[in-house]
């Protein structure tokens, strides 16, 4: 399994300035028909899993897929699919190793025959397709399970050994962070060094302020949020993207610094994304909140300039689209973040607009059986993230507000998981399986995530059936070939920590 944060650096290339077309691609969704079709008419499956955010998939649509020979090549012999990574949860989890975009190659029966990372020029993706019909070989294995789960929760000492050294490895003590050639904001690492700065570990606490001192560097200064990551190995050369997922972890490591190390100004660099997402990614008429912001003012040119302009200046010019769907998962995590910021300052600025958001995703994501859709009308799931994310986000309400209607939804939320996600091998999958031959895996970070939200309901509502949920997902993490799949694991250590002072 390659790396997640390896990804993008083979496309930083000069900037391609396109304006869109009509697509010459004859795009299908990504589901059982698609397969279907590709059996019957002995043709592959492409899968163009893209970002709305994403400036490489701007480009990439409007060159490579414009392209006479691609487009031809395409529609001989592929079926092509192309997926919203904000709107398939399971697929951008399945494939983040890959993207954005990413471009992955498989066979009728969903045998993976190639898969590529960030943009391909229309000569290289004709040349891909060229060799890919010549020769189907697949060049990995398909994604799947490790055949043999640990039959323990635990990890062994040698494997939280190994996991804290990997830690100890994997950071810049030059620049802070993680030693990549991407920077951004591990919100895991930042937690687990906080866990061991309560211990007395100076050092640990020196790791965080410093890592949050350089983050800094990717909050915008005009219109505040942060960008999704830095290239170059600095923190100095931001792609513009502004997400959800980014923004959660800004409000969660800058809030609990604020809070655990009695740090004042990290909470005001935490307001600075509330205040981003409140401005630029909220529904007023509805209280709640967007998916992202786009990285380019116009789709398919870069926007240095405008991003080094000032507030009125860029306003005088517009401002990047923002992808106004309304998922559940992703209003879960800011609901998390700013609670985590409320409980960290008290002031109820930060709570309002978390109760506001979860009773509207009550009202209108609700499924009846105690879970979430993703979106308002989905195509495949249920998806874990949806249901996971708001029962998290329901908890940390309960924590914060004492009413017990937000901990019967996070108990609730539980169920649902636990009748819906486990899988019988290991672990809990993305999502429910919607009949294509990819069947949905158990991921990392979800698991990770999952493990920790279900131990803390535990405390606050103990169950046999919770605790068998959550030994489950513990075994998955706990099994080597997994636990070190990944450049550094510290939400790993992190569960672990937690799975002993529970139980032990």
């Amino acid at each position: 399994m390659k790396y997640i944060f390896t990804l993008i650096l083979l496309i930083l290339t000069t900037s391609i300035n396109a304006e869109k077309v009509n697509t010459k691609v004859d795009w299908q969704e990504f589901n059982k028909a698609s397969f279907q079709q590709a059996k019957q008419q002995e043709k592959f499956i492409l899968l163009d899993l893209v970002a709305v955010w994403c400036h490489w998939c701007h480009v990439m649509d409007n060159t490579t897929y414009q392209d006479d020979k691609v487009v031809a090549l395409l529609n001989s012999h592929f079926i092509a699919t192309q997926a919203d990574h904000d709107l398939r949860p399971d697929l951008a989890e399945r494939y983040r190793d890959w993207g954005w975009p990413a471009t992955i190659v498989m066979t009728s029966d969903g045998t993976e025959v190639v898969k590529r990372a960030g943009y391909i020029s229309p000569a290289n993706m004709a040349n891909l397709l060229q060799t890919i019909i010549e020769d189907p070989s697949p060049e990995s294995s398909t994604l799947s399970l490790p055949k043999n789960l640990s039959k323990s929760p635990e990890l062994s000492t040698k494997l939280v050994n190994q996991l804290k050294q990997m830690h100890l490895e994997a950071y810049d003590y030059e620049l802070g962070g993680l030693k990549l050639n991407m920077k951004f904001l591990d919100s895991d690492s930042i937690e687990w060094d906080l866990e061991l700065a309560q211990y007395g570990d100076a050092q640990a606490q020196q790791r965080v302020v410093q890592t949050l001192e350089a983050a800094m560097q990717l909050i915008d200064p005009e219109f505040g949020g942060a960008y999704q990551y830095s290239t170059y190995a600095d923190w100095k050369n931001p792609h513009y993207e502004k997400i959800i997922n980014t923004q959660y972890k800004y409000l969660l490591s800058y809030s609990k610094a604020c809070q655990f190390l009695n740090k004042i100004n990290y909470c005001d660099e935490a307001n600075k994304i509330a205040s981003f997402l409140l401005e630029f990614l909220y529904s007023d008429e509805k209280g709640v909140f967007y998916t992202s912001q786009d990285a380019d003012l116009n789709k398919g040119e870069k926007s240095h300039d405008y991003f080094k302009l000032k507030r009125q200046q860029r306003l005088a010019l517009g401002t990047p689209k923002v992808d106004k769907h309304i998922y559940a998962s992703h209003n879960g995590k800011v609901i998390a973040g700013f609670i985590h910021l409320f409980l960290a300052t008290k002031n109820n600025t930060y709570l309002k607009p978390a109760i506001k958001a979860a009773d509207w995703i009550i009202k209108n994501r609700s499924l009846e059986t105690g879970g979430f859709k993703h979106d308002k009308r989905d195509t495949a799931g249920p998806y874990l993230a949806d249901t996971l994310y708001m029962g998290r986000a329901f908890l940390l309400l309960y924590q914060a507000t004492d009413n017990e209607v937000y901990l019967m939804h996070s108990i609730k939320a539980a169920e649902f998981i636990q009748a819906h996600f486990k899988n019988p091998q290991g672990g809990l999958v993305s999502a429910v399986d919607n009949g294509t031959p990819t069947r949905p895996l158990p991921q990392i970070d979800q698991n990770i995530d999952a493990a920790r939200f279900l131990m803390n309901l535990y405390k606050v509502q103990k169950s046999d059936t919770l605790r068998e949920l959550i030994i489950h997902s513990m075994k998955f993490l706990a099994t080597e070939q997994i636990t070190t799949a990944r450049f550094t694991e510290a939400g790993v250590l992190l569960a672990h920590a937690n799975y002993l002072k529970l139980f032990k």
